[in-house]
C-alpha cells in the first residue's frame, strides 16, 4: 500500500503529459487567417474579424471571431439571403477543378450552402446535409433586427466531409484545395464587403473562381 501514491502521482503526470501533448498538436495544426481586404472603395468599412481553422480527416472546424459596430440577424430560413445579416463565409474548391462550395453563416448560424462554378451556375445543398453541420454563435440563435454599438462576437462551426457531397473526400487533411475567408453585411447600417485575399472585380463579387487562393493547412 506504501507505493500506492507513488503510482497515483506516476499515473496522474502521465496523464498530464499526454493531454499537453495532444494540446500542443491540435495548436500546431491551428491556422489563423485575417479576413481584412478592402477590395471596393464605394465600401470602405473594415471590421475586425479573424478565422481559426482545423482541418481533421472528417471534418472542418472554423471559428470566427469578429468585432464590429453593427450587427444583424433577421434571415431564419436555411439556404436563405444571409449575406444580408452579419455574415461570414467561407469559399472552398478541395480539388482545384473549377467547382467550389460556398459556406455562409449570418451571426446567429443560420446557413446557405451552395455548389457550382460561378455565381449562376450553383446548386443547393440540401436541408438535411445542411442540418449536419454544428453551428455555435455567442450571440445565441434567435433572430433579431439590426443592432448599432461596439459589438464582439464569434461563430464556431464544424463542418463534417459528407457534406461535401459532390466530391469523394478520403480526408480534409492535407488537401491541395483554393479558398477564400469573407466577411459581409449588405444590410447593415455600414455595408461591408471584405475578405482574405483580394477579389479583382469592379464591384462585390465574391463568386469567382479565379479569387480562389491556394490554401495550405
Amino acid at each position: 500500500m506504501r507505493f500506492f501514491p507513488f503510482f497515483c502521482l506516476t499515473l496522474i503526470f502521465t496523464i498530464f503529459m499526454n493531454n499537453e501533448t495532444q494540446s500542443k498538436e491540435k495548436n500546431k495544426d491551428k491556422k489563423i487567417f485575417s479576413i481584412n481586404c478592402v477590395n471596393w472603395k464605394e465600401y470602405p468599412y473594415c471590421p475586425e474579424v479573424e478565422v481559426e481553422m482545423t482541418a481533421e480527416k472528417n471534418s472542418l472546424h472554423l471559428c470566427f471571431n469578429v468585432k464590429e459596430k453593427c450587427i444583424r440577424a433577421e434571415v431564419t430560413e436555411i439556404n436563405g439571403p444571409v449575406h444580408t445579416d452579419s455574415c461570414v463565409e467561407f469559399f472552398i474548391s478541395p480539388f482545384s477543378d473549377g467547382n467550389y462550395y460556398n459556406f455562409e453563416f449570418n451571426c446567429i448560424g443560420v446557413a446557405h450552402i451552395g455548389y457550382g462554378s460561378n455565381r449562376e451556375n450553383r446548386k443547393d445543398l440540401p436541408e438535411d446535409c445542411i442540418k449536419k453541420i454544428k453551428t455555435s454563435s455567442s450571440l445565441g440563435n434567435k433572430p433579431f433586427p439590426s443592432k448599432e454599438g461596439d459589438f464582439s462576437w464569434s461563430l464556431d462551426i464544424i463542418i463534417p466531409s459528407e457534406c461535401f457531397i459532390h466530391d469523394k473526400i478520403e480526408s480534409l487533411k492535407k488537401l491541395k484545395a483554393r479558398a477564400n475567408f469573407y466577411k459581409c453585411g449588405e444590410k447593415t447600417s455600414d455595408p461591408h464587403f471584405i475578405s482574405w485575399k483580394p477579389v479583382k472585380t469592379p464591384s462585390p463579387d465574391f463568386h469567382r473562381y479565379e479569387f480562389l487562393y491556394e490554401l495550405k493547412y
